[in-house]
């Protein structure tokens, strides 16, 4: 049986570079590997970029972290489904869906949980440069 993992990939609000409350609760319990990629894709919803996952050869930019501490990891995980909107009515479908995927850190594989957005991506604009704080960015400049 493979053993569970205690690692998380974020690759929006939750990256140190948006330094929002949710990261300040993020980095009370887990703690920074580095920069990692996942295999996704990137869309601009209109209010925040989403990302989605795909076996195809393209890759989304964000940051690999690992808990401080394994007891906690469950209920930590519980309170970032809140966050991330998987917490829902019994009538509403969640906005996101957290699942376990590879992430390469320095060329190496491992698994870690990603939320992925769980609604339609129809209409939505794709951002192949596969970063979000890059999109954004070049997406506010004047």
């Amino acid at each position: 049986m493979q053993s569970p993992s205690y690692q998380l990939f974020v690759y929006g609000s939750l990256r140190s570079g948006f330094r929002n409350p949710a990261y300040d609760y993020l980095t009370q319990y887990f703690h920074l590997v580095g920069e990692a990629l996942v295999r996704g894709r990137l869309y601009d919803n209109g209010a925040y970029p989403v990302a989605v996952n795909t076996s195809a050869d393209e890759f989304i930019t964000g940051e690999l972290y690992v808990i401080n501490n394994k007891d906690e990891f469950s209920w930590v995980l519980g309170q970032l489904d809140d966050y991330e909107g998987l917490n829902t009515e019994a009538n509403e479908t969640p906005l996101y869906r957290r699942e376990l995927t590879e992430v390469f850190i320095n060329g190496q594989g491992s698994m870690a949980w990603v939320y992925w957005y769980n609604k339609s991506i129809q209409g939505m604009k794709h951002i192949p440069i596969g970063d979000v704080l890059k999109y954004l960015q070049q997406k506010n400049k004047p």
